[in-house]
């Protein structure tokens, strides 16, 4: 079972060395992509730039592509989108007031919402533009949050990788997604979040 893993792990390796530059650069656009383009994992791009650039420089690129992709997201639904779905939906009460609570969700609501590594982000950045969320809520908001998404994507995603050379550390990462995804409930519950 450990040959397995080994030969994995040096595949990844093998596979980023190969790549040179251009790995963690279209890693880079992906993570871009990410925020409007939902099913791409975010978590393999984020692990790439940490591999490929060392901590320091794997989170700094990993944390502005999100930030870039998250502003994108909720400019292209605010310009586009908007007038469209707020014309449909002017005469259904219940998602006006959905609407309407979202606008006006604190920046910490916001902030810790977007800080949960199981929080869809691309549906917040929808639901920003949506709603006419105050931009520089927003802004602060992805500023503050993104710094513990990538954070925690980069730690699981390189100590699954390790992992693949000594499985035994998995366990870690196992018991921390539990826990982040057991927050994610809690914090669902507090504020009500469907």
């Amino acid at each position: 079972m450990g040959e397995v893993f080994s030969s994995f792990y040096n595949f990844i390796m093998d596979t980023i060395d190969a790549m040179g530059v251009y790995g963690p650069l279209l890693g880079s656009l992906f993570i871009v992509l990410e925020s409007i383009i939902p099913p791409l994992p975010l978590f393999v791009f984020i692990t790439i730039n940490f591999i490929a650039f060392g901590y320091v420089l794997g989170f700094i690129i990993s944390w502005v592509c999100t930030i870039i992709g998250c502003l994108i997201s909720y400019f292209l639904v605010k310009k586009f989108l908007r007038n469209f779905v707020v014309d449909k939906i002017k005469n259904v009460d219940l998602l006006t007031k959905c609407m309407n609570y979202i606008e006006n969700l604190s920046l910490t609501k916001v902030t810790v919402i977007l800080s949960i590594p199981f929080t869809p982000a691309f549906m917040m950045n929808i639901a920003a533009g949506l709603v006419n969320m105050n931009f520089k809520k927003f802004f602060i908001a992805i500023l503050i949050s993104k710094i513990f998404l990538v954070y925690f994507w980069g730690f699981v995603g390189t100590s699954l990788v390790e992992s693949f050379q000594n499985p035994t550390s998995l366990i870690t990462v196992v018991v921390m997604m539990v826990i982040a995804y057991v927050m994610s409930l809690v914090i669902k519950k507090v504020f009500k979040i469907d």
